[in-house]
């Protein structure tokens, strides 16, 4: 005979704060991704367009180095003389050997200021650059080298 009475089951129900605290830590998460990713892309530099380029993002770790149309270079949102792309990339060499640079130059700039910055890069022992281009529509290309849309290239 079960003299105990029937206690009423509590259902424990969902656990609040742990379910906030993980929302919160994909919000910060997701943030912070999102401002690293336009960091670079958010400048006012308009690099030239290719009919051949892919669509990549540098992979992290690669330096991108912005050279903007009257010459002035940014990396990371700071804008560097010669000397300080200099010692920054030297020190970027000296922690990993294969560093890589992703240089998006303005396509109004002068070509002189690309050279500069490739100079430079070499000064630094750099040996792994890349130039960013942007990938244009198909009419527009063969507008842009001369040729009418239509035409088969001969």
């Amino acid at each position: 005979m079960n003299l105990r009475g029937h206690a009423p089951l509590h259902h424990p129900g969902i656990q609040l704060a742990p379910l906030v605290d993980v929302l919160l830590l994909l919000l910060i998460f997701f943030l912070l991704t999102w401002n690293a990713a336009r960091t670079e892309n958010e400048l006012d530099v308009k690099v030239p367009k290719a009919s051949a380029a892919k669509e990549k993002s540098a992979p992290i770790g690669d330096v991108v180095v912005n050279v903007k149309a009257d010459g002035n270079v940014v990396v990371n949102r700071r804008t560097l003389s010669g000397p300080e792309l200099t010692e920054l990339l030297k020190s970027l060499v000296q922690l990993n050997s294969e560093q890589a640079v992703v240089i998006r130059g303005d396509e109004a700039g002068a070509y002189k200021n690309i050279v500069d910055v490739l100079n430079i890069c070499t000064e630094a022992g750099i040996t792994n650059v890349a130039f960013a281009t942007a990938k244009c529509e198909r009419l527009l290309c063969s507008i842009a080298a001369g040729s009418s849309p239509g035409s088969s290239g001969r």
